[in-house]
Parts: C-alpha cells; sequence; structure tokens
C-alpha cells in the first residue's frame, strides 16, 4: 500500500532542514515522511512510538528515524510544562546523487542503513550535543553543512545505539489505515489506567473485532493487546523510577486488575522483576 507521507518543508538554497519545536505539548499524528530526521528532546516526557516500538522517553532522548518510518512523540498527561525539541531532517540526496557511495561517508551511510530500524543513541554527552545542534541551528551556509557531517559522521562511529523496531516490521500504512492507527494510540493514552474493551476500540476505527486484530497485526506487527501491554510496562517503569508507590499501586494506576499478570508482562517486556528494574536505576545514578 502507498504510504502517506507528510509535506516537509524544502527550500532550493538549503540542502536540509532545522528547527527548534516548542509548545505546551508534542502533538504530532503517528506520520511519516521520505526524508530522514534526527530528534533530540530538550524538554518533554511521554511515549515514543517507532514503527512498532514503544518507549518512555524523557530529556535528553537523540533518536534517528529512517526514511518512511512511522513515528510520533506523545506527551506525558501529567507533564505540566512546557517541552521543546531539536530536529534536522534531510533527503537521501544531502549532498547529490550517489554522494553516500563515497568511501569518505561510509560510516555514514551503515548509520543511515540502521536507521530504517530507528535508532536510539544510549550514551550522549547531553551538554555537547546540544550545544551541536544549536550550532546547527544558527549557523548558515557551508559552516552549517559542515557542522551537520561531523555530528553524523560522530553518531556513525558510536558503539552505544540501539535499533528500535522489530524484525520483521515494514511500514504498509496508507492514509486511512494512518488515520486509525492514530486514533488507537489516542484510545490507549487515555484509556490505559481502565479496562480496555476489544469491541469499544474497533468500534473506534469502525471495523469489527476481528478485522481490527488482524488489520493491528499487520500494520505493527504485533497484536493489540500486546501494543497495550507494552504501553503499560513502559508507565509503570516511570513511575518506579519517578516515585515511592508501591508496586501494587502501580499496577493498579496502569490497568492491571491482577498483579501476578503485572509481574508477568513486567518480566516479558523489561526481563527483570519490578524491584530489580528500581536497583538497577538507582544503581545506574549512583
Amino acid at each position: 500500500m502507498k504510504a502517506q507521507f507528510e509535506k516537509i518543508p524544502s527550500s532550493l538554497s538549503n540542502s536540509f532542514y532545522a528547527f527548534k519545536y516548542e509548545n505546551i505539548h508534542f502533538d504530532a499524528p503517528w506520520h511519516f515522511h521520505p526524508e530522514y530526521e534526527l530528534t533530540y528532546i530538550v524538554k518533554g516526557t511521554g511515549i515514543r512510538y517507532v514503527g512498532n516500538h514503544i518507549q518512555e522517553f524523557n530529556a535528553g532522548d537523540f533518536v534517528l528515524i529512517g526514511s518512511n518510518l512511522p513515528h510520533c512523540w506523545k506527551s506525558d498527561h501529567q507533564y505540566k510544562d512546557t517541552v521543546k525539541s531539536i530536529v534536522i531532517q534531510w533527503d537521501n540526496d544531502l549532498l547529490g546523487e550517489g554522494w553516500l557511495e563515497k568511501n569518505e561517508f561510509k560510516h555514514i551511510k551503515i548509520l543511515l542503513q540502521k536507521s530504517s530500524k530507528g535508532i536510539r543513541f544510549e550514551t550522549i554527552n547531553s551538554k555537547k550535543t546540544i550545544n551541536t545542534l544549536t550550532s546547527i541551528l544558527n549557523k548558515n551556509g557551508f559552516e552549517k553543512m559542515l557542522l551537520f557531517l561531523k555530528l553524523l559522521e560522530e553518531l556513525s562511529t558510536l558503539n552505544t545505539i540501539k535499533t528500535l523496531t522489530s524484525e520483521g516490521f515494514s511500514p504498509k500504512l496508507n492514509r486511512k489505515s494512518n488515520d486509525r492507527i492514530d486514533k488507537v494510540y489516542d484510545y490507549v493514552q487515555e484509556n490505559y489506567s481502565h479496562k480496555i474493551v476489544l469491541s469499544e476500540v474497533s468500534n473506534l476505527v469502525n471495523m469489527g473485532d476481528e478485522s481490527f486484530c488482524r488489520f493491528f497485526k499487520k500494520s505493527l506487527n504485533k497484536s493489540f493487546f500486546t501494543f497495550v501491554n507494552e504501553y503499560r510496562i513502559n508507565l509503570s517503569c516511570k513511575l518506579l523510577i519517578e516515585t515511592n508507590k508501591q508496586v501494587s499501586q502501580i499496577a493498579y494506576d496502569c490497568g492491571y486488575e491482577s498483579l501476578p499478570f503485572f509481574y508477568r508482562q513486567f518480566q516479558k517486556f523489561m526481563n527483570c522483576s519490578p524491584l530489580q528494574f528500581k536497583k538497577k536505576y538507582l544503581k545506574m545514578l549512583k
């Protein structure tokens, strides 16, 4: 199916588009475009969706999105401050046709190939990164391009990158499918703390239960309720880190009526228990 593209502003006088985003929340819908995209979160918290991957994001989150890879950031409802990010977008012909085939750019080529699954840069010097990105925003002409290429080269040589989407995922969303997925994301975000009934979700997108389940599985390469549990577990991780609530209260707040089921789902997605997760996080901070 033909993908729905978001139109990225272009200019004959610039090779790439760099801008600062500031708002009361991140509200871009589930979307994709042919351009590559680097997004650095300066302020804000919430859930990041890349392909069929779901993960909590905070300030310092730095992600590279490949061409035509669906993505969006959804702000945490509890986050009351403004949000801010720095975004750079560019197409495959940044330096003209065939530039990635030149030996000088071999590392960047490999990086962009990996970005088809989405990449998160896990160990980044936040101050240095912000300074570099801010410089790119403020410079013009040749100096701006050199800074950007230097940034890509530095990112391409990092050993601590993590690809995001699972094996076998490939974006196959048309405009109608895109709208449906966005509605489902918004519904889960608003109702995760309550029991989610399949018929309510399928009715939301004007589909029968079985048709909806097939559609969702085909679109994201995972079942709808796997998606729901993944969303809830990501939120529970955030509560474990940021609050002193008991595990049982966190499970309830995230929509789990059964504590044993919560523990099984947490183990499934995080490969550890909730308390082990919290201890690992505190140890890492020390």
